[in-house]
């Protein structure tokens, strides 16, 4: 199958009522381009880092009764799941595609991983272009870019709150060309994964065993 891009159908599934039909396209629609996109990351990422790295498709299997707001395909080095460790995303809501460097609420080093990046802000402003973005819960789609965010603010909440999350990266609007075509987009992907693959790498030292 040649590199998918995400149709204006694709953005329309987050309209479709009810969790059994939504759910159903999401199956048929999404989730066969997550698994090229993804197979394509998940080599791209192993050969960058020298470890094995792991697909996994969000399966949305706790909720009963309201249908996904958005989806996504998760790239970590744990095969037996993603959210307890940071791990890169590539996924869709109603408006818009998202690539992100996720540090989610599960993540058992959290503290760690925010206090280091709090003592390497200055090589995150260095590192992340001004105008990549950062997201305080990834169940909401609001973003603020980085030159508008007060990084040690974020970092700080990020640290302290248990349910707070920090991720980094880029968002692209339905209908732009980057999204619709899957060359450009699989070259976005790259793009935004190895100019943040530093601060993956700084957040798996922080997370490590000290021991």
């Amino acid at each position: 199958m040649p590199l998918p891009g995400f149709t204006k159908s694709d953005f329309e599934t987050f309209l479709i009522d009810g969790l059994e039909e939504r759910m159903a396209a999401i199956r048929s629609n999404i989730q066969p381009k997550f698994q090229v996109i993804g197979a394509e990351l998940r080599d791209e990422l192993s050969t960058l880092l020298g470890n094995e790295m792991f697909l996994h498709i969000a399966q949305h299997a706790r909720r009963t009764t309201n249908p996904p707001n958005d989806t996504w395909l998760a790239v970590a080095g744990n095969k037996r799941g993603y959210k307890k460790h940071p791990h890169f995303q590539v996924g869709l809501f109603d408006d818009h595609l998202f690539i992100w460097l996720a540090f989610i609420y599960e993540l058992p080093e959290k503290g760690n991983i925010a206090k280091t990046f709090l003592e390497n802000k200055q090589l995150i402003e260095e590192i992340v272009p001004s105008d990549y973005v950062v997201s305080v819960d990834h169940t909401k789609k609001e973003a603020n870019p980085l030159s508008e965010l007060n990084l040690t603010q974020s970092l700080e909440r990020f640290r302290d709150v248990k349910k707070a999350e920090w991720l980094v990266g880029r968002h692209f609007a339905k209908g732009s060309e980057t999204v619709e075509n899957g060359e450009q987009l699989m070259d976005a992907i790259r793009e935004t994964v190895k100019t943040l693959l530093p601060l993956y790498q700084l957040s798996l030292t922080a997370a490590a065993p000290t021991h």
